[in-house]
C-alpha cells in the first residue's frame, strides 16, 4: 500500500482487509470532513458526533463500496445524509456558519501571503468578512460553495453527494457567488 495511491484504491484495499489504507484515507480527508460537518451545524458536540458517525457508517458500508463515483464524492454524501437525518430528527433548519475554527485558518494562510502587520491585519479583516458574509447566505447556496470551496468536487460530485441536479448545483453556486460580490462590492 502506498501513500500515492487514489483514495479508490485505497477504499479498496480496505476492502479487502488493509487497515493501513484506511488510516490514510482518515489522514487525508478528516480535516476537510470535519470542517464541513461543523460548519454545518456549528455545534462542536454534534459535529463531533455526526463525524464520528460518518467514519463508522464508512466501516460499516465497506463491503457494500463499489467504485463508482470519487472516493470524496462518496465521503461527502454519507455526510450530507447524515446531517439531513440529524436535521430530522432534531426538527431544526439546516444552519450553516464560519466558526473561529475557519477564522483561524484563513487568517494563518492571510499571514503567510505577507509578513507585514498591515498586510496580516488586512487578510484577517476579509476573512472575518468572508465569514459574516458566508453566514447570511441560504443554506443550500452555502453547502454548495462549501463542497466546492472545501473539498474541490466538481459539480456533478456535489450533485451527487447532495442528490440533486447539476443544474441546481450550477445555479446554487452562481447565486452564492452572486451574493458573496454584491456583498463585498457594497461593503467596499
Amino acid at each position: 500500500m502506498s501513500d500515492q495511491a487514489s483514495d479508490e484504491q485505497l477504499m479498496l484495499d480496505y476492502c479487502a482487509g488493509d487497515a493501513a489504507a484506511f488510516e490514510v484515507l482518515y489522514q487525508r480527508h478528516r480535516g476537510g470532513l470535519y470542517r464541513y460537518i461543523l460548519r454545518q451545524c456549528n455545534n462542536a458536540r454534534i459535529a463531533e458526533e455526526l463525524y464520528q458517525d460518518v467514519w463508522l457508517n464508512l466501516i460499516r458500508a465497506r463491503q457494500r463500496y463499489k467504485v463508482q463515483a470519487k472516493f470524496t464524492t462518496y465521503l461527502y454524501h454519507m455526510a450530507h445524509n447524515r446531517l439531513i437525518d440529524y436535521y430530522r430528527k432534531t426538527s431544526t433548519s439546516l444552519p450553516l456558519s464560519y466558526t473561529e475554527d475557519y477564522n483561524e485558518v484563513l487568517n494563518n494562510q492571510a499571514a503567510d501571503a505577507g509578513d507585514e502587520p498591515e498586510q496580516r491585519l488586512a487578510g484577517s479583516e476579509q476573512a472575518e468578512q468572508l465569514s459574516l458574509l458566508l453566514q447570511q447566505l441560504p443554506e443550500a447556496q452555502r453547502e454548495v460553495f462549501l463542497l466546492k470551496e472545501e473539498s474541490g468536487m466538481s459539480l456533478a460530485e456535489i450533485a451527487e453527494a447532495t442528490g440533486v441536479g447539476v443544474e441546481t448545483v450550477k445555479s446554487r453556486l452562481r447565486y452564492a457567488f452572486k451574493r458573496l460580490r454584491q456583498a463585498i462590492t457594497g461593503a467596499s
